[in-house]
């Protein structure tokens, strides 16, 4: 199971269930996919065929977003 935190343009923010514990998202498009580490920072994790600008506007975004990501976290794994 994956569920969707939120769409972004042509980006979908999601997690996987059945992952390694530390709070992450991940970010699908056509064009590639990557995940962010939460905490302590958001930091890039992986990417697969993101340009460095789509890197940078993604970064924002989950940082911006940063605080209804790990709500959504918390009700989903229930932490």
């Amino acid at each position: 199971m994956s569920p969707t935190v939120f769409h972004y343009k042509q980006y979908r923010f999601f997690f996987f269930s059945r992952e390694e514990p530390r709070r992450h998202i991940h970010v699908r498009s056509p064009d590639g996919e990557a995940k962010f580490w939460l905490k302590p920072e958001v930091e890039l994790a992986k990417n697969h065929g993101f340009s460095q600008k789509e890197l940078k506007e993604l970064s924002n975004i989950v940082k911006e977003a940063s605080d209804e990501i790990c709500k959504h976290w918390n009700k989903h794994f229930r932490t």
